[in-house]
């Protein structure tokens, strides 16, 4: 039965071309339909992207729930008689860790700019000088961080006036203790973009709005960047990912002439004290995913821990440095062991199973995507490396749809902030697996780094820089071959 389904799916892959055309797609490995090899779980009973790897053993499942657990349990502001999660902010974005990744998904950027921001966060950096300070805090920190305000915005803070400014906005009575850095908004700005055959699409790009700042102006040189909450399903798989395979598809000097460069991001490992490649964020600048997760309670939540050890409140903000924190007695407010249990539960949410692959707009969608250039920055499959630490995750195909590299997307996409070795329009090329199903799992339409983009289409045609040539090619397909290669894309 399956050399049949193989024939037939071959049938309608090469009839989707026509018979002048040769096609370009390799041939379909029926492995394609399991994103996460042996741990890609089902779509029943609904779409999520909180389930565990399905080839989990049984005996590592209760660490997994524990550590979603206190990956969605809220933090609470020290001191208090709950001394295990205590010790928010006292500056902050989100009290939790699904509080932005919304069930294991992607955060918000609201629609109009009445609604203060959520669910994603600003990055903030000066440019940097060549100063010894500044070249010893560029290696280990890849940017300059805002004097005043630090290096992201935190919307948040313990002040009761702050929590209370729903309900008592109009008292100006209550003042701020720790005040929060500012309220964000997004004024969007919209544009027109007309196919070759008529048929016009909206897109539209955010204008950040700062009210309520708390520690005065950012000034003029303050580099700012968008940055929507990523899924997280997978982590644990991208981890294992040679490195050796990573460095294969660079090609930073574009020597092969295609066009296509894709450099690696040489990163401050906290972890081991070294410059490593960075495979995780925007930028590609996170090492592991320990250090993303440390890092993400630090600077999102506020809370402590041995790789990111003190609050996140810079000099100037001594009313946060002098709020109680709720260190325990190694001086940190998340143990090693707490934060390693949010760590096995990050590395091991699976990605979720292909849908519609027998569909022949999908087919033929796949043969379009590789005729466009798609995967020459979305690389389709790797092959996980073996893991004492994680064997169920190790000697996995999988298939990421990404190269893990940075490339320049153009400047209609740039944030013009470096960070470590990546320039101010490059980004890392953002996984696919699970984008079809992103909208169903929480609701959120937002992709891209900032969110501009509320669908496929929308995300294609804001792609310029090393992608220009492929955008193109989407651009000149009949709207036929369009809708094929979006509808392979929400079947990934």
């Amino acid at each position: 039965m399956r050399s049949l389904f193989m024939i037939t799916l071959g049938m309608v892959a090469l009839s989707a071309c026509s018979p002048k055309e040769k096609s370009t797609a390799p041939t379909f490995d029926p492995a394609e339909n399991n994103p996460g090899g042996a741990t890609t779980v089902s779509m029943e009973p609904f779409a999520s992207f909180e389930h565990p790897a399905a080839n989990m053993p049984k005996e590592l499942k209760p660490d997994f729930h524990a550590g979603k657990a206190l990956a969605n349990q809220p933090w609470v502001k020290a001191p208090t008689v709950t001394t295990m999660r205590d010790g928010l902010g006292p500056l902050y974005n989100s009290r939790t860790c699904l509080m932005c990744h919304i069930k294991g998904g992607k955060g918000f950027v609201p629609d109009n700019g009445d609604i203060p921001m959520l669910s994603s966060l600003v990055r903030l950096s000066i440019p940097a000088t060549d100063s010894p300070d500044h070249q010893v805090m560029l290696q280990h920190h890849g940017v300059i961080p805002h004097p005043v305000y630090g290096d992201q915005i935190q919307g948040q803070s313990t002040s009761l006036a702050h929590q209370l400014r729903h309900s008592q906005k109009d008292n100006d009575q209550l003042k701020h203790d720790i005040p929060p850095e500012a309220y964000v908004f997004i004024d969007w700005q919209t544009s027109e973009f007309t196919y070759p055959d008529g048929r016009t699409v909206t897109l539209r790009k955010p204008q950040l709005r700062f009210e309520n700042l708390g520690y005065g102006e950012l000034g003029d040189n303050t580099l700012t960047s968008l940055r929507v909450a990523p899924p997280i399903h997978g982590m644990g798989l991208i981890e294992l990912i040679p490195q050796i395979a990573i460095n294969a598809l660079a090609d930073a000097e574009d020597g092969n002439h295609d066009g296509i460069s894709g450099r690696i991001n040489h990163i401050w490992n906290n972890e081991t004290q070294q410059t490593v490649a960075g495979r995780f964020g925007w930028k590609a600048n996170k090492p592991s995913v320990k250090v993303q997760t440390a890092a993400a309670f630090n600077g999102d939540v506020g809370i402590s821990t041995t790789l990111f050890p003190g609050q996140p409140c810079s000099p100037q903000q001594t009313s946060c440095l002098a709020a109680p924190t709720g260190n325990d007695v190694k001086n940190v407010e998340l143990a090693d062991d707490l934060l390693e249990l949010v760590v096995k539960f990050n590395r091991n949410l699976a990605p979720v199973e292909r849908r519609n692959t027998d569909q022949p707009e999908v087919i033929a969608g796949r043969e379009y995507f590789y005729q466009a250039g798609c995967h020459q920055c979305h690389n389709p499959g790797f092959t996980t490396a073996e893991s004492d630490r994680d064997p169920h995750l190790g000697n996995q195909k999988i298939w990421p749809y990404s190269d893990f590299l940075l490339h320049d997307m153009g400047p209609d996409l740039a944030d013009n902030r470096p960070d470590f070795e990546a320039s101010g329009s490059e980004w890392r090329t953002a996984p696919l697996w699970g984008i079809g199903i992103q909208e169903q799992v929480n609701g959120s339409k937002a992709l891209l780094h900032d969110g501009r983009a509320q669908t496929i289409e929308e995300a294609i045609l804001w792609h310029g820089g090393e992608a220009a040539g492929v955008k193109a090619t989407f651009i000149s397909f009949e709207q036929a071959k369009r809708d094929a290669l979006i509808q392979f894309v929400e079947s990934l």
